[in-house]
């Protein structure tokens, strides 16, 4: 109830939305440009995460052009991230000038048509909060989408390889933070889903966290940084945050 933190939700919400630009449809996520890269406005599925933040300040300063902000990124994202299968790309470079699509990526993971762990997350994360948020089936729609997809692909255990499609399954790296993050959307949608798909996300979410519970992926006290989790993977193709714990991995999991 404190007054003086509304300032801050404010105009955070405002700087945010300041990054939005009507002829894409888009919030621009990163202001730099990757080596051997030519991007002129980068969107990352990640910033699906952002919109919570946009909508909700919306509802609590009567800002109906937060609110627009985030749907709008939300519709763009929609039509522009997502290939047939419902995977989605991770990055979208788009013209500035006039609103098209320059270029599609996966910048995280193992190529760009294939299907990065941790973006597939964010991608039934962030559709199923729009969902919520908004009540407009077209979000509930994708999230269910995104979810066969994923419960069709992930391993026995629940923990996804850092990328889907890495030439080095079975023997390859983990992301517990991809598996947290899916497993806290999953238990949100099997709340918004009807019959059968209901039970499934929820028993599927049960299944990723007693793995994540397990010695495999819970540290002993004391150890890891004092982080819970263990095996999360950032950037493998940069060798950044590789079999680390990380901090979204925690947090979306005790969210879970």
């Amino acid at each position: 109830g404190e007054q003086k933190y509304l300032e801050p939700i404010h105009t955070s919400a405002r700087v945010l939305a300041g990054r939005f630009s009507p002829v894409t449809g888009v919030i621009r996520s990163w202001d730099f440009v990757r080596k051997g890269r030519d991007w002129k406005y980068p969107v990352i599925i990640d910033n699906m995460m952002n919109l919570e933040h946009l909508y909700n300040a919306g509802l609590l300063f009567g800002d109906d052009t937060l609110k627009s902000v985030a749907v709008t990124h939300a519709n763009t994202t929609l039509c522009n991230h997502f290939r047939p299968d419902f995977t989605s790309y991770h990055l979208v470079d788009y013209d500035p000038a006039d609103g098209r699509v320059r270029r599609k990526e996966t910048v995280q993971g193992f190529s760009d048509e294939s299907a990065w762990a941790r973006g597939q997350a964010w991608a039934l994360y962030g559709y199923t909060m729009m969902f919520r948020l908004s009540g407009y089936e077209c979000y509930l729609n994708q999230a269910e989408n995104i979810a066969g997809m994923l419960l069709e692909r992930l391993p026995d255990d629940g923990i996804p390889y850092w990328d889907f499609d890495s030439d080095r399954i079975p023997d390859d790296l983990r992301d517990a933070s991809a598996a947290a993050i899916m497993a806290s959307a999953l238990i949100e949608l099997s709340g918004f889903a009807e019959g059968a798909e209901a039970d499934e996300y929820m028993a599927f979410a049960e299944k990723q966290i007693r793995s994540l519970a397990s010695p495999e992926y819970t540290a002993p006290e004391r150890t890891n940084g004092d982080f819970i989790l263990m095996h999360s993977t950032g950037a493998y193709p940069f060798s950044s945050e590789v079999d680390v714990p990380l901090t979204y991995a925690d947090y979306y999991y005790l969210e879970a």
